[in-house]
């Protein structure tokens, strides 16, 4: 009897442990918004600008490796750029091995007769992926500035007179423009992951940038300052994100990056699950890499204020709540049976306040993301709990990410997400070439669908009516995830 006593003990306090470090990361959120609220209508402006005859040369690199849908919708979109002729270079940085290098190829032969500056670079060893053919292209490149867009990008025309100026100021380095979604309602899938993407660029950007801590650029629709790249080191590929790597070694040496929350460049999401995932999990095991890295070297940094590393902290962390989460749903169940003496006190004293700390700080950080963009908001109310659930669905995948992270070895293979070049609702992708990899995780994601789907029964039956949402999330979540996994691997 002891020792159940014991075990049972040990049970709830781990579950408890885990909710509120779960919960501390939920007032991260809330931090977060405090201080966009705080800076809202600050927006950042140019201390100058350039003489229209004086204006630099700008590189625009496009780093491209199969991406034969969307390669030559990405080519006319950077043709329409708004910039002097003998101001602008383009290089194409293909390291594609399929039809893209034709298309490629034809594409900038057609507008380098058109009068572009325009380059077609190709490189048979990938070495370095992405960050490779980046730095490999600043080798030929004779732009003082370089902006860069993924294969998926529809820049507006003004995108470089809109961002160009801020380079006045001799400390700014970068240059981040907010992302937007041409596809945004082509599916459930692609609205859930516009809200999640909202988040972070309408919210955690703004708040990160305009209070003085440190933000990252994104890899893609930012402009750098060709001087600031050398200095932090250059390129590096020892993480999968690259970008987030640089972007901090940047800023510890120094330098002021800016972001344009009202400048945006649209771009392709994800319409597969199995690609969403592959793409979350890249982005996962890339910060905690950095991290690794970096971590160490903020906390010992003399030059960066403890708000700034407190903040380095948590944004660099962040993808530790998926653990966290995947252990909080298998205590889940076992809590409820061993706590089944436990009255209504010690759920509304203990459990709703750290559940609510939690989920609410969560849905109103989506809920305000947007009510700053959209016009007609509230309609996306009814989209929250599933986007809340798709988050839970993801953390075997993410926790993987993680654990990959911490205890693999190499950075890994940079695995890119494939874009289909599908936009209107109801256009097909099936039958298209690139389909992510397929793995064993959405069984384990169904079994997790049915496990909760168990607990949800045993939580009426033991009259847990209070634990009821949060089981039909989690239910909810991992079917989610997993059966449209599985759907669309077919």
């Amino acid at each position: 009897m002891t020792q159940w006593l014991t075990l049972e003990n040990v049970l709830i306090t781990t579950y408890l442990v885990v909710l509120l470090t779960l919960a501390m990361y939920g007032f991260h959120r809330s931090m977060l918004m405090y201080l966009y609220y705080r800076s809202r209508g600050s927006d950042p402006q140019p201390v100058g600008r350039f003489d229209p005859t004086k204006l630099p040369i700008v590189t625009v690199q496009l780093p491209l490796f199969n991406e034969m849908y969307v390669a030559a919708r990405l080519l006319d979109a950077i043709a329409k750029l708004e910039y002097p002729r003998d101001k602008l270079e383009i290089q194409v940085l293909d390291d594609s091995t399929d039809e893209t290098q034709a298309i490629c190829r034809a594409k900038v032969e057609e507008l380098a007769s058109e009068g572009l500056d325009i380059h077609y670079i190709h490189r048979v060893d990938r070495t370095g992926f992405k960050a490779g053919a980046l730095e490999h292209g600043l080798k030929f490149a004779r732009g003082e500035f370089v902006m860069v867009f993924d294969a998926d990008f529809l820049p507006a025309p003004d995108v470089i007179e809109r961002t160009v100026h801020f380079f006045t100021n001799d400390k700014v380095g970068m240059v981040q423009v907010r992302w937007d979604h041409v596809n945004r309602d082509y599916s459930r899938l692609t609205e859930l992951q516009a809200m999640m993407l909202d988040g972070h660029f309408v919210i955690e950007h703004t708040a990160r940038h305009r209070s003085g801590r440190f933000f990252n650029f994104n890899g893609t629709a930012g402009i750098w300052r060709r001087s600031a790249i050398s200095d932090a080191g250059g390129w590096s590929h020892d993480t999968l994100t690259e970008d987030m790597d640089l972007s901090y070694r940047a800023q510890l040496r120094g330098w002021e990056f800016i972001y344009l929350k009202d400048v945006v460049s649209p771009a392709e999401l994800p319409v597969e699950m199995n690609a969403f995932k592959s793409q979350q999990f890249r982005w996962a095991k890339g910060s905690i890499q950095v991290a690794k890295k970096l971590l160490p070297t903020i906390w010992r940094s003399k030059d960066v204020p403890f708000s700034v590393k407190l903040e380095a902290f948590f944004h660099l962390t962040n993808n530790f709540a998926y653990p966290l989460l995947l252990l909080l749903s298998i205590l889940l169940l076992p809590n409820l049976l061993v706590r089944t003496r436990h009255g209504l006190r010690e759920v509304l004293l203990i459990d709703l306040p750290l559940f609510f700390g939690t989920t609410l700080s969560i849905a109103s950080f989506y809920i305000t993301s947007q009510r700053e963009i959209q016009r007609n908001w509230k309609p996306t109310l009814r989209r929250l709990p599933l986007m809340m659930s798709l988050g839970i669905g993801l953390c075997i995948n993410q926790t993987r990410a993680v654990v990959e992270a911490l205890f693999g070895g190499e950075s890994g293979e940079f695995v890119r997400t494939p874009k289909h070049g599908v936009v209107r609702r109801f256009e097909g992708w099936t039958a298209k070439k690139y389909r992510a990899t397929k793995t064993l995780i959405p069984f384990v994601e169904v079994l997790f669908a049915i496990y909760f789907a168990g607990a949800t029964v045993l939580a009426v039956n033991a009259g847990h009516y209070v634990s009821l949402p949060f089981m039909l999330l989690f239910t909810l979540g991992f079917g989610y995830v997993g059966v449209l996994s599985l759907h669309q691997s077919r």
